[in-house]
């Protein structure tokens, strides 16, 4: 068995290469050649007797040198101007064996194995030609007044039937809901949801419910909107479900994956409330973070969450008891964003280095304690979206700011992450939109799609990531079954412990039915929301003066409506009493 330093081969020239070490570039050019090379070839096996031959060479300009006992692997003078390798490499102690003629043959293809092995492994991906393709501007959404609020978020929603963009407005938040085959240059006055009293900051649609959608606000508040058939014909500021729970400005909203009507929201409180909006209340509440939530993200069935939080910290958290099953503090990588890789059990975060280069990581999550691999990607400054195909293995890393999105495939195996190609586009993107795997035009083999806000143009530009093929019928092998719109539980049965696969469904046919599930708003007077013994709605002293503007004018509708139902009684008193007075004086009384 040979050992782990091979010193000098002649093979056309003369190639001096430690075994085991990678080289950083090519080979020694034709001029280099070792100043100590013989004509013979050089082998240390790993076991050589005592009585081993000698080095040659003059010792100061030798490939190897005898030092301490041991035998230490160096370059010679000339490969190290060229700089061709890392470092030295340590081998047992040994000396110099000089093979005879008959035997180079075997040493040479000892050789060329040991070369074939330093060169990188092709990788076999269908998904390795994978190109986003810009829709023309005919089919992009023109005019829109999109949003200058600097909050880190995506600002834009996507299902099958509507595209939801938050708008840039005066006196509370607003965003557009748009059908998306209503294309081209939308009017100035285009109707809006409007209902905010504070600027909009998430909106997402129902999972289940194309036409629900849940958006969270500096107001405090979630607010549920039923969108009618068509879209909008006229400003809406009545949602269906108001839902107050949360004492500072709400950040993010998440629906559960598999199951209907369960809603999380994470607030600038520092807490996570779980709603269930059949009931409209929050029936769970999450209050392990110390620091503004950044991110949510649930594994495929909904039994664990994942947040990254500005405490540094990486936490897997049991949504119904609130449990945090593990926690990472990460000192060396701050993660700003992280998902879930599918069933994979494994998640990926991005965030920046501590020499302030963006990073990506990949971990285990049964245990946090150290990265599987970090990665820098780059050194610009913007915030990096991942969005992850559990269908596809495919990783899409965006980055706010940036016009370009890179992709990768997720492997089970080292190195888990291998680059396949970049999108560019001179365009900087403010937020990115998905459309759901059940809206894609499978026909274009298309296996994902951006709706990319062009803050600049007041665009909003698709971009549809294709794998080319020759053939025109389904591609079974890039479309799997894959989560359909139908939920899995309902809110009681997961309130109670049970966990359930989503159900799937197949693109090939009836891929575009629409779900018979109707959203029904629970009738319920105000009153305290009470959640681990506290009083949710309880006077918190606004910290500042936007909170205590906002708790103004929330004091100020609530005054207005008092006032209304006063007067609409005042009213109702005066009929009643004219009632009466007309039967005290009627003729059958006397």
């Amino acid at each position: 068995m040979w050992g782990t330093a091979l010193e000098c081969l002649e093979i056309g020239n003369c190639v001096c290469v430690p075994v085991g070490r990678k080289a950083k570039g090519s080979l020694h050019p034709p001029q280099c050649r070792c100043p100590t090379s013989p004509s013979a070839v050089g082998i240390f096996p790993q076991s050589i007797p005592a009585a081993a031959p000698p080095m040659l060479g003059p010792l100061p300009r030798s490939c190897w040198e005898q030092k301490q006992g041991e035998t230490l692997g160096k370059l010679c003078n000339s490969c190290l101007r060229e700089n061709l390798f890392d470092e030295q490499v340590q081998v047992p102690r040994a000396g110099r064996a000089i093979l005879e003629p008959a035997q180079r043959g075997e040493a040479q293809k000892a050789f060329l194995s040991v070369e074939m092995s330093w060169r990188p492994q092709y990788r076999s991906s269908k998904f390795r030609n994978v190109y986003g393709k810009v829709a023309s501007r005919e089919h992009c959404f023109d005019g829109i007044p999109i949003t200058k609020n600097v909050h880190d978020n995506h600002f834009c929603a996507v299902n099958a039937r509507f595209l939801a963009i938050v708008t840039e407005s005066a006196g509370g938040g607003s965003f557009l809901v748009i059908p998306l085959e209503q294309t081209g240059r939308i009017e100035p006055n285009y109707p809006k949801v409007c209902g905010h009293q504070g600027n909009v900051l998430d909106i997402k649609w129902n999972p289940f419910i194309e036409n629900i959608i849940a958006s969270c606000s500096e107001d405090t508040s979630v607010r549920i909107w039923e969108i009618p058939e068509g879209g909008l014909k006229r400003n809406m500021t009545e949602a269906v479900l108001e839902l107050y729970g949360h004492s500072r400005r709400v950040g993010l909203v998440e629906w559960h994956p598999t199951t209907n009507n369960i809603l999380f929201s994470a607030g600038y409180d520092y807490k996570v409330l779980i709603w269930n909006l059949d009931i409209g209340e929050p029936v769970k509440m999450i209050d392990c973070h110390t620091d503004v939530i950044l991110c949510m993200s649930f594994n495929m069935d909904g039994s664990l969450l994942a947040t990254s939080c500005k405490d540094k910290k990486l936490r897997v958290v049991e949504p119904r008891s609130g449990r945090v099953l593990q926690e990472a503090s990460c000192k060396n990588h701050r993660v700003n964003r992280v998902v879930f890789l599918g069933s994979t059990k494994r998640l990926l975060t991005t965030g920046v280095s501590r020499w302030n280069t963006r990073q990506i990581a990949l971990w285990d999550q049964e245990d946090l304690s150290m990265p599987l691999i970090e990665e820098e990607i780059d050194g610009l400054s913007g915030l990096l979206f991942p969005f992850y195909d559990a269908d596809t293995h495919m990783l899409y890393l965006a980055g706010k700011g940036d016009g370009n999105i890179r992709y990768y495939e997720i492997g089970s195996e080292k190195p888990y992450l291998s680059y396949l190609m970049e999108f560019r586009s001179p365009a900087p993107q403010k937020g990115l939109g998905v459309m759901p795997k059940h809206g894609l035009d499978v026909s274009a083999c298309e296996v994902f799609r951006f709706y990319k806000l062009v803050t600049l143009k007041g665009l909003i530009e698709p971009i549809s990531m294709i794998v080319p093929r020759r053939s025109e019928t389904y591609q079974e092998d890039i479309y799997p079954m894959t989560p359909g719109t139908e939920p899995a539980l309902t809110p009681d049965e997961w309130l109670s412990g049970v966990n359930r696969d989503p159900i799937l469904m197949s693109l090939k046919e009836g891929y575009k039915r629409t779900s018979k599930i109707v959203f029904k708003a629970p009738v319920r007077e105000k009153r305290s929301v009470v959640v681990n013994g506290i009083d949710l709605l309880e006077n918190v002293p606004p910290r500042t003066e936007n909170e205590l503007l906002r708790m103004f004018f929330r004091q100020q509708d609530e005054i207005r409506r008092l006032k209304d139902e006063l007067s609409q009684k005042d009213i109702r008193i005066r009929q009643l009493q004219l009632e009466l007075k007309n039967l005290r004086n009627s003729p059958k009384n006397n």
